[in-house]
């Protein structure tokens, strides 16, 4: 007789919904441990910068980066309203525009000096482009070291103000969050300058460079005066606003209660549109140069 055929197990059916990979699948696992080697090496380095800025020379930065705001202040927000020279109260109207000049020199000084010699001298940019991360996430390192030394200097600006100035400081009308957004903006902003004058400027003209820059960023950047103040001189007030110092003193002074300041909306949109012009500028630089 003939054996009846047997019944195969049952076998759950192949369809292409099961052979095909998922549209929400995890990245592949090295994908992800790349990742993770750029996000450790690039915060290795920013800390390795920014120990030996507080650890190892700690008296050089705060050299640079308060000696020149102390005698400002000392000078014209203590002597010149002692002598007559100037009003009592101008101290107060000047805090602001040093504390944005100090973000902004200190920050620009921090990446555009470096630069320079790391290029040209000690080359010893070689050896951080050659870390697993990219070369545009090299330059933002630069970019945010620079920033968070402009920072720290700003900040220390606060207890110098009160010990100097003759009535010390008063906040009660401050903004502590948008203060702090205004100086961190205006950091990230000398930075950026930082960083296209260290890439564009040739090794022998950074010193004639420096001169040509800070001078009129100095004096042109609302540091000494308030913005609206410049109605008599409309040209000049024009002038002013191609300054980013500007957008950071009026939006320090905004903050700190001023009834006298640039448009609210002008502030944010002056700080930003200047991080984004000179970074992406800078950015291109660094490229061009780290290729070369």
């Amino acid at each position: 007789m003939p054996t009846p055929p047997t019944t195969a197990p049952d076998m759950p059916p192949t369809t292409a919904s099961t052979a095909t990979t998922r549209p929400d699948a995890t990245p592949p696992t090295d994908a992800r441990a790349a990742h993770g080697t750029r996000r450790r090496a690039f915060l290795a380095i920013l800390g390795r910068d920014l120990w030996v800025t507080f650890r190892r020379e700690p008296a050089s930065f705060l050299a640079q980066a308060l000696l020149q705001p102390f005698f400002f202040l000392f000078i014209f927000g203590r002597v010149l309203p002692e002598i007559g020279a100037a009003q009592g109260d101008y101290g107060e109207l000047l805090l602001p525009g040093i504390m944005a000049l100090t973000a902004i020199t200190v920050s620009l000084q921090n990446v555009a000096l470096p630069l320079v010699i790391e290029f040209s001298f000690t080359k010893e940019i070689e050896d951080r482009l050659l870390s697993p991360i990219p070369v545009w996430a090299v330059a933002v390192e630069k970019m945010l070291h620079a920033a968070l030394r402009g920072i720290v200097a700003t900040a220390l600006l606060v207890p110098l103000g009160a010990l100097v100035l003759p009535n010390g400081l008063s906040f009660g009308d401050a903004q502590i969050i948008p203060l702090i957004l205004v100086v961190l903006g205006g950091a990230l902003a000398g930075a950026a300058l930082g960083l296209v004058m260290g890439t564009a400027v040739p090794p022998n003209r950074i010193n004639i460079m420096f001169a040509i820059i800070l001078t009129p960023l100095l004096f042109t950047g609302a540091t000494f005066y308030p913005w609206a103040s410049l109605d008599s001189l409309p040209w000049f007030q024009v002038l002013t606003l191609f300054n980013p110092l500007t957008y950071v003193s009026e939006g320090a002074r905004a903050s700190l209660g001023a009834s006298e300041h640039l448009a609210t909306w002008a502030i944010p949109l002056g700080i930003v549109g200047s991080v984004a012009v000179f970074g992406a500028i800078g950015l291109l630089g660094f490229r061009r140069r780290a290729i070369d």
